[in-house]
């Protein structure tokens, strides 16, 4: 409960509007709450599966914005890229390396995009760190 008060008064004493105070209460509630990716970890939400390992899990987006769109994430917890610790860079670099294999396995030969969300304005909207793979088409540039 603090917290939401530091985070609000804090806003407040930045010169950010109400609404945008309430935007970081509600990241603080998604940040701790159980997301799609825990439930699909957990067994309790299917997914089409591609790749795992004791690190991660790849499996296709149920929202494809390319005709080939998987996911990459992390078994361990990590709500957003700007939570990643030092600590972490094992983990991540070895994400980088499972969206490579992925690519190859799903033959994406001539190239694919591979995105982070971070935060809102980076249109994150589950917080549990993933890895977008986007191919099989010629991808726009600029992308948004």
């Amino acid at each position: 409960m603090v917290s939401f008060i530091l985070v609000i008064s804090r806003g407040f004493a930045d010169g950010d509007s109400e609404t945008k105070c309430a935007q970081n209460v509600n990241i603080i509630e998604a940040k701790n709450s159980p997301t799609i990716f825990d439930r699909i970890l957990d067994g309790s939400i299917k997914a089409d599966i591609v790749y795992e390992d004791p690190e991660c899990l790849a499996f296709r987006d149920v929202d494809p914005q390319a005709p080939k769109h998987l996911l990459v994430i992390p078994r361990r917890r990590i709500t957003m890229l700007e939570d990643a610790q030092n600590t972490d860079q094992e983990l991540l670099g070895h994400l980088m390396l499972v969206v490579k294999k992925v690519a190859e396995q799903e033959d994406l030969t001539d190239g694919y995009r591979v995105v982070i969300n971070n935060g809102p304005d980076g249109g994150q909207s589950v917080y549990h760190l993933h890895i977008h793979l986007l191919g099989g088409r010629q991808l726009n540039w600029p992308p948004g």
